[in-house]
């Protein structure tokens, strides 16, 4: 595996863990996250709504 610069790391390691917080203070808030899974956004929560993504529009309304 490819050695990164020490500050890219750092950086790297900055942000994960700022997701990995922000995924958990959702999660204890009961609020859902949007993540990237398998090549498309994946609602992930109790709240979640029901409705896919892609039959959403900009707004999250129902598109028809």
């Amino acid at each position: 595996m490819t050695q990164l610069a020490q500050d890219t790391q750092e950086m790297l390691d900055s942000l994960r863990t700022a997701v990995a917080d922000t995924l958990d203070r959702k999660r204890r808030l009961g609020q859902y996250a949007v993540i990237w899974q398998d090549g498309k956004p994946v609602l992930v929560g109790e709240d979640a709504p029901a409705k896919p993504m892609e039959e959403q529009d900009e707004q999250g309304r129902e598109s028809h």
